[in-house]
């Protein structure tokens, strides 16, 4: 029985307790189910305070104000009733009175005072040293009605575009601060009392307990309504055990599957067409690695969407699954109580998929079974943890060996970062010899028709320009992206070939088969205006 099945058998089973307590009350009683939502309200009878304080409602009044008809509860005071009964028989009225469920009254009495609507202050990230931001969020927050101040805050971070809320315990507060565009801010200092609020909001909606003394992780999803549509926000939260109590992170990943695009992703066209070329392939194994954070999961959904066809048989392996994507089957492994990815994968084999998708290799289990899977009719996507590609490469040889098979297997390796975007105010300016120096030497072997402008004897760089309206001149951020393309140079460090396997000589193998580095792909970046020297700095 679903819940709207549950709700109509509650009102039913009321509506028959009324109709025998009006039995024994000697009074009329009425179900009102059929007329709620249509009959018009009679005003300026009764005044709001009495109908809240005595459980009684006017329902009616005849022509000429002669005859007057009320509802009552079970909760209403018979002697109220006889003295209205008297009163309005001293002028010449007659009354009828008709007993209803609570239900019922509830509902009248919502139409008759509807519930004020009350509007606070969006929240504003502060900039560096500004506490009067902090304090007047931290006003507002305090003051949002316990039963709305979690959503309220869900809404709000949804709002910035953050990607984490961070709920920190402190001695005498608790400090809220929000991660937008990779950079983590402070937004607010709440009293200590909106911390049970926040774990009760948290225990009863994504699963963790308000006693645990071990770390939890849950889950959770909230509608988002704006702009007169509406989006599902989904919502993995961890909570660990501090001195002062729970402190929970909560991830949001703004659900869109429109959004899930390649074309969104911001690529160049050279980009686009290598991860076109590989994906399109029937088999093979295609490798994303870089930090959390870096939108390695969003660009591996976007391959995933752009393969979704119905003649293909698509599965993936999540640990969680992030996004739910129509079309695809995905399995959810639990890796804290026992689940592994090198299982799953052996058991969805069996299934004949076309494309499979597995979370992340974390061993060499996976990693074999992974290399067999793309080799034997599969295409499989993953996520590995290195910073570069050519890392990437070191790291599996450390994991697995030197493997013929592996070197036949693999296709393509991603390495990914993201990087604030500048915003339309930044302010272009002219770096010093030592910068423009660096520059040169980084970016002497790319082709000039990569270079903006051609040529890098004039070398403009830009800076942001902060505004009241946007207070760190950045908004958004952009994808930073190292393609390696599997060539037969790489193939011979895979296989054992060479003799000196290590992370300078296959990206020194890489490069001469014309693949720009993250940092060469940052500098572009940079020059053509789109993010700032000090952010690839800070990032790459």
């Amino acid at each position: 029985m679903n819940e709207a099945e549950l709700q109509q058998k509650r009102r039913e089973n009321e509506e028959a307790a009324a109709e025998s307590r009006a039995r024994i009350l000697g009074l009329p009683y009425l179900d009102t189910r059929s007329f709620e939502d249509e009959i018009p309200l009679v005003m300026n009878v009764l005044s709001k305070d009495q109908m809240h304080q005595d459980f009684i409602l006017p329902l009616q009044k005849g022509d000429k104000n002669e005859h007057f008809q009320f509802m009552v509860t079970s909760q209403t005071p018979r002697t109220l009733i006889e003295k209205l009964r008297q009163e309005y028989l001293d002028q010449g009225f007659k009354t009828d009175f008709f007993l209803v469920s609570n239900s019922a009254y509830k509902v009248f009495m919502l139409r008759y005072d509807p519930p004020q609507q009350v509007h606070y202050d969006d929240i504003k990230i502060a900039a560096e040293g500004d506490s009067e931001t902090i304090s007047a969020v931290s006003q507002t927050l305090n003051t949002v009605s316990t039963d709305k101040v979690f959503d309220f805050l869900l809404d709000q971070a949804d709002k910035l575009g953050a990607s984490d809320i961070h709920i920190e315990n402190m001695r005498d507060q608790i400090r809220i601060r929000m991660r937008v565009d990779g950079i983590l801010h402070p937004v607010a200092n709440l009293d200590r009392n909106r911390y049970r609020i926040f774990l009760g909001e948290l225990s009863s909606r994504a699963g963790v307990s308000t006693a645990a003394n071990t770390p939890q992780s849950g889950h959770m999803q909230k509608e988002i309504f704006a702009d007169g549509s509406s989006h599902l926000l989904n919502i993995r939260v961890e909570t660990i055990p501090t001195m002062y109590g729970q402190d929970a992170v909560l991830r949001l990943f703004n659900f869109d599957e429109s959004l899930l695009q390649l074309d969104l992703l911001g690529l160049t066209e050279d980009e686009r067409a290598e991860i076109n070329q590989v994906i399109s392939h029937p088999r093979g194994l295609v490798l994303m690695v870089g930090p959390t954070g870096s939108g390695k999961s969003t660009t591996l959904y976007s391959m995933i969407n752009a393969l979704n066809t119905s003649d293909r048989k698509i599965i993936t392996l999540e640990d969680p699954i992030e996004y739910g994507i129509t079309g695809i089957s995905q399995i959810p492994i639990n890796t804290t109580e026992g689940g592994s990815f090198a299982d799953g994968l052996r058991s969805v084999l069996r299934l004949d998929p076309d494309v499979v998708m597995v979370g992340e290799i974390r061993d060499a289990d996976t990693a074999r079974t992974a290399i067999q899977a793309s080799i034997t009719g599969h295409l499989v996507l993953s996520s590995f943890h290195a910073n570069t590609t050519a890392a990437a490469f070191s790291r599996m040889i450390d994991l697995i060996g030197t493997n013929p098979i592996f070197s036949s297997s693999i296709r393509l390796v991603i390495a990914q970062r993201l990087v604030r975007r500048l915003s339309d105010s930044k302010v272009a300016y002219e770096p010093d010899e030592a910068t423009k120096a660096y520059i040169r030497k980084t970016l002497e072997n790319v082709p000039a028709e990569r270079i903006p402008g051609g040529s890098l004897e004039q070398i403009t760089l830009y800076k942001p320009a902060p505004t009241p309206e946007d207070p760190f001149g950045y908004k958004g951020r952009l994808v930073i992206m190292e393609q390696l393309v599997v060539s037969d140079e790489i193939q011979a460090f895979l296989r054992g070939d060479v003799a000196d396997i290590n992370t300078s000589a296959i990206q020194a193998a890489a490069q001469r088969s014309g693949m720009l580095t993250l940092e060469q792909k940052g500098l572009l970046s940079a020059l053509r205006g789109e993010t700032t020297l000090e952010e690839i700095s800070r990032v790459i």
